[in-house]
């Protein structure tokens, strides 16, 4: 509740480049709310990306750190951040502090919260697998971040289900995602601004216009190693096909560049990018038939632009797109994700079925309902229009892990 004499305190801390594209909505709506005096501390782990969401929403940090050294494990990593958050926390002295997700970051700076008795608030509260080891380490990250937080922004209810099956103390809000109003932003933006469009497709002169685009994103920690060969594998399959072409931005991490380059690199459907800004990923989403991802933020875009989406992994914490039926687990097996690619390519009718845009987890308008719970305000949970098919969802997490990735599309 917002002081009587005074302006909330809010601190916003994070440091990837996804988090800063949902934190970015939010921090902007603090910002224009009378009542909150809102700031930014960015912990840096993509400096360079992280630096062209802020620059896009127009957002400045009052506090960077620099906490990423060549080698990095991730207890070096969480030592450091703890060094480096706690003086953060004495000088800004906030009245509260908002984290995202599940990174290595986010817990820290909460748990760092915590040790102040500082509340916490945890965008995106409440996602589970049930598998502490999938995602790895981001499962058990935001177990913990939960555990300890005051609010609980959770983005569906199912996720809410989850907080309040663990009996968990902090007060929990349905807002939807915050990362379908950073969307719809920017997907307004471009679809209003034709000389805009036209410069972000220039990038994308190379793409063959007869040809179907399977849009690729991999970069998750638990694929290191076997996960991304066999990615390679499939892809490599898949760019025999004369009706598909594939973009990978790729992510610069080694452990993914360095299997992506040699195993993909030189094939002529198969074009390896660089990272995309928010923007010009937005657009390359767009223009994609399929999306092929490991990527948590990803399944939760691609639905919302009519988007077909295959998830490379085993199990979900995001079983809403599942049970809406616009995403499929195919997890890293090359043939089931031949199998899941290629049903979509040839199968129109079941590409339209599942091309149907059906939103679980927003209608943008998330920020604001994050603000007025933040301010002590009533607040207008989101409600998601889907069909009534929960039990999938359900079966998401009952399954064995075997059984979680889909053979067929069929």
């Amino acid at each position: 509740m917002a002081r009587a004499n005074s302006r909330l305190k809010v601190l916003s801390i994070f440091g990837t480049r996804p988090e800063a594209i949902k934190m970015a909505p939010l921090i902007k709506a603090l910002a224009s709310e009378p009542g909150i005096d809102s700031q930014i501390c960015i912990t840096g782990q993509h400096q360079s990306m992280l630096q062209q969401v802020l620059d896009m929403f127009d957002l400045k940090a009052q506090y960077t750190l620099d906490v990423m050294t060549p080698g990095q494990t991730l207890n070096t990593l969480t030592a450091a951040l703890y060094a480096a958050i706690d003086p953060v926390l004495e000088q800004a002295r906030p009245d509260k502090v908002l984290v995202h997700g599940d990174t290595t970051s986010a817990m820290v700076a909460a748990m760092s919260a915590f040790h102040r008795r500082i509340p916490v608030g945890h965008v995106e509260a409440g996602l589970r697998t049930g598998d502490i080891h999938q995602p790895w380490p981001e499962e058990m990250n935001r177990r913990t971040i939960d555990l300890i937080s005051d609010h609980l922004f959770t983005p569906t209810a199912e996720s809410r289900r989850n907080v309040l099956g663990e009996r968990l103390q902090g007060k929990s809000f349905v807002t939807g995602n915050t990362v379908i109003d950073a969307l719809k932003m920017t997907a307004e933006r471009i679809d209003q601004n034709r000389q805009l469009r036209v410069a972000l497709d220039r990038q994308f002169n190379f793409l063959d216009p007869k040809r179907k685009l399977l849009v690729v994103t991999g970069h998750r920690r638990e694929n290191f190693g076997d996960g991304f060969l066999d990615i390679c594998k499939a892809l490599r399959t898949l760019a025999s096909r004369d009706d598909m072409q594939i973009v990978y931005p790729v992510h610069l991490n080694p452990n993914v560049l360095g299997p992506v380059t040699e195993h993909l690199g030189g094939l002529a459907n198969v074009h390896l990018i660089k990272p995309l800004d928010y923007l010009s990923f937005v657009r390359l989403m767009q223009l994609a038939h399929v999306v092929l991802t490991d990527s948590g933020g990803v399944q939760e875009e691609a639905p919302s632009l009519g988007k077909p989406v295959l998830v490379m992994r085993d199990v979900t914490e995001r079983p809403e797109a599942v049970a809406a039926g616009t995403a499929r687990l195919v997890g890293t097996d090359p043939n089931t994700i031949v199998r899941g690619v290629c049903a979509l390519f040839d199968d129109e009718q079941l590409w339209r079925r599942t091309s149907q845009t059906a939103n679980p987890y927003g209608d943008g308008k998330a920020c604001s309902r994050i603000v007025d719970a933040l301010m002590g305000r009533p607040v207008d949970e989101f409600v998601a229009e889907l069909p009534s098919r929960r039990s999938e969802a359900e079966e998401v997490h009952r399954q064995p892990m075997a059984l979680r990735s889909v053979s067929s599309l069929h």
